[in-house]
């Protein structure tokens, strides 16, 4: 995986740092964690001050992390960085020391307020620049001087004008600047499922996913590319960054589908396409879910529940493109002797599932996300030490008595809080530090705190400098302008405004990551697509989809870049490849707008659902099809065009076109169906 990073980084380049600058880092990473989970098991501080500490954790581990310029020296921190991390730091405690002066002169900030606020804008933005690039920034900026100079602009988007104080103060000190919504769900729900993610990653839930794969599809036609699609997938469960999953489950995947056939521009879109659909994949799914779920305020299992149809659909249309590659190449599995046992593997490690099944539990059965969250930490960390400690003593005895402290610690968890939980966590801590091997056991503790921190930077500060964008919106209403051209648009169609959104969603996820997208797309075209009709969740799904689907689109495709980096192939074939394996994800989107059912939103029903479930794969298997140019034998050309047809006609919500399409295919598959035996019989005579 490093060579891999070497070539790639999505998240740009950190510092490779001796020992001593390593321990600092490490303490900061754990301090970070342990504030984190503390806040979330006790809630001590209020709610601006909690985010304020959130964000200047983020800036502190930023600029130790994180070089002014990625070809500067990397083995060390030079002295002004120091300085800005550690004055970073100390201005995020500004909100916390001062906090009930600045409740009184709210919207009169004194000089030192505006001189502390600026600093921390300023702060956030090079954060942001070193960690996500330029674009984003720069994006931010372009807002940020729209609130400053709008007024001088011509009067159809100008606005009446703001001062530089009443800009600092809501962006620095408000709850819709850098310490707004984002930030929050940042501080809350996602810092913890990241460290949900990362705890199970260091248990082995990785080389478990791999496992039941390999062991269920592994011998099968094109086997090596369906193992891709299903452990990305459940990857994707417990992780919501797709770039990340290309750099891990593809330093697997990728070399082995090249080794049994599959050309490296296919076996990267497969590994590209499987990856990023691991933020829409129930139950953890991608930060953007817990943005989306504040945003509405539903309860986070009704966005599950919107996004886990689609999701299906998603995966099936992957898994679907490698089964028909593989018979158009005639590619064969792997060996069954080759294959692990999966059901060895969920015997060895069956208790890695159970975080992640008390997690989906949970969430729906009306606990919040955050609860939810602590409680499946909880329980990893629980397992992990326990599973230690049982191979180290073993014997039946201990793990009655294990299993009973977890029973008893459960069993009082409502009635007196967090607090036996984490008894029984320090009891089974202070046992690991007694045996042979337990302190590699709490090494993995400690690394999963560590791991966990730093890979919620980048989305915490994507969260924080995102918010200069909400503030000026908000302070200005700006975004009305724009909502007001789709609305225009949208009276002369609907499929118009959709396309419009889908561009801007698009273009923006060119240089920015999915969170910043949908946060400014949503805030922007998701109430003009409300306004036209569209429900409430399925339009904030519309833009989150297509932002996802930017990391697959060419030209500046982050998701096509990792695979490259590993598949040794153009970064643009793998990712126009890629846009043709996840077909589904740009269909779908338009499917549940024109029909809500699929993501179980309106007035639905089983039959309903199962009406639009039945259409979608069918419209899926079509144009897999007509894509690959393989079913049942190999296409010519006038099968493929009447497949897509087909499968277009499914998709489009005309009058008459279902009944046209249902035709359509019917005719395609008769008319398929007897060529190839036709063929059959020629070729065996």
């Amino acid at each position: 995986m490093a060579e891999a990073e070497s070539e790639f980084s999505e998240h740009g380049v950190q510092r490779r740092l001796g020992d001593g600058p390593m321990k600092v880092v490490i303490a900061v990473a754990l301090a970070f964690s342990t504030y984190q989970l503390v806040m979330a098991a006790f809630h001590p501080l209020s709610s601006l001050v909690m985010r304020s500490i959130h964000v200047s954790f983020l800036v502190l581990l930023a600029f130790l992390l994180y070089p002014m310029f990625q070809r500067g020296k990397l083995s060390r921190i030079p002295w002004y960085d120091w300085l800005l991390a550690g004055g970073g730091f100390a201005l995020g405690f500004y909100q916390w020391a001062f906090e009930g002066d600045l409740i009184q002169r709210a919207g009169d900030p004194t000089n030192v307020d505006l001189v502390v606020g600026t600093i921390m804008v300023l702060l956030v933005f090079e954060a942001a620049r070193r960690i996500l690039g330029l674009a984003l920034p720069l994006v931010c900026a372009a807002f940020l001087l729209f609130g400053l100079f709008g007024q001088y602009l011509p009067a159809s988007i100008a606005h009446r004008g703001y001062s530089f104080a009443q800009i600092v103060d809501q962006l620095g000190f408000g709850t819709e600047g850098i310490y707004g919504i984002p930030t929050l769900v940042s501080a809350t729900y996602i810092f913890l499922f990241i460290l949900f993610g990362s705890f199970l990653e260091h248990a082995g839930m990785i080389n478990l996913f791999n496992s039941i794969a390999l062991g269920f599809v592994g011998h099968t036609k094109g086997g090596p590319a369906k193992v891709a699609v299903i452990s990305s997938g459940l990857m994707g469960t417990i992780s919501g960054s797709g770039v990340a999953n290309v750099l891990t489950t593809g330093q697997f995947t990728i070399p082995l589908m090249k080794r049994f056939g599959y050309s490296g521009v296919f076996a990267g879109a497969v590994e590209a396409t499987s990856s990023m659909g691991g933020q829409i994949m129930p139950p953890v799914m991608g930060a953007v879910a817990f943005i989306m779920a504040e945003n509405l305020n539903v309860p986070y299992a009704e966005i599950v529940k919107a996004a886990t149809i689609p999701a299906i659909l998603y995966y099936l249309t992957a898994f679907w493109m490698v089964h028909l590659e593989a018979g158009r190449k005639s590619l064969l599995g792997l060996p069954k002797d080759q294959c692990p046992n999966p059901w060895r593997a969920m015997k060895e490690s069956w208790y890695l599932v159970l975080p992640l099944a008390a997690l989906v539990w949970m969430l729906f059965n009306g606990f919040t996300p955050m609860f939810s969250g602590m409680v499946g930490l909880a329980l990893t960390a629980i397992l992990i030490l326990g599973a230690a400690l049982a191979a180290r003593i073993g014997g039946q005895a201990f793990r009655v008595v294990f299993w009973i402290g977890v029973g008893i610690g459960a069993s009082a968890f409502g009635k007196w809080g967090i607090y036996p939980v984490l008894g029984l966590i320090a009891l089974l801590t202070a046992a690991c530090f007694g045996i042979r091997g337990g302190h590699k056991t709490l090494h993995t503790m400690k690394m999963s705190l560590v791991d966990g921190a730093k890979q919620a930077l980048p989305v915490g500060v994507a969260c924080a400098v995102v918010g200069v964008i909400i503030g000026i919106l908000t302070l200005t209403g700006a975004a009305s302008s724009f909502a007001g051209f789709i609305l225009q648009v949208g009276e002369k169609s609907l499929f118009l405004s959709l396309v419009l959104t889908m561009i801007v969603c698009l273009i923006l996820g060119m240089g920015i990551p999915t969170i910043p997208n949908y946060i400014i797309t949503s805030a922007i075209a998701a109430p003009a697509l409300l306004k036209l009709g569209v429900p409430l969740i399925v339009s904030h799904m519309f833009v989150f989809y297509f932002g996802i689907m930017a990391d697959l689109t060419p030209p500046v495709a982050l998701a096509a870049f990792a695979a490259a980096s590993i598949a040794k192939e153009s970064a643009m074939k793998i990712g126009f490849k890629a846009v043709q394996v996840a077909i589904a994800g740009f269909v779908v989107p338009y499917m549940a707008v024109y029909d809500s059912a699929l993501m179980l939103q309106g007035d639905w029903t089983v039959a309903a659902v199962a009406y639009v479930v039945f259409k979608a794969v069918l419209s899926i298997a079509l144009w897999g099809a007509a894509a690959i140019g393989f079913l049942f034998a190999p296409l010519n050309w006038a099968e493929r065009i009447c497949a897509a047809a087909a499968a277009f006609l499914l998709v489009a919500a005309i009058p008459l076109t279902d009944e046209i399409g249902f035709a359509l295919a019917a005719a395609f598959l008769a008319w398929h169906v007897w060529r190839s035996r036709r063929a059959a019989q020629t070729d065996f005579s």
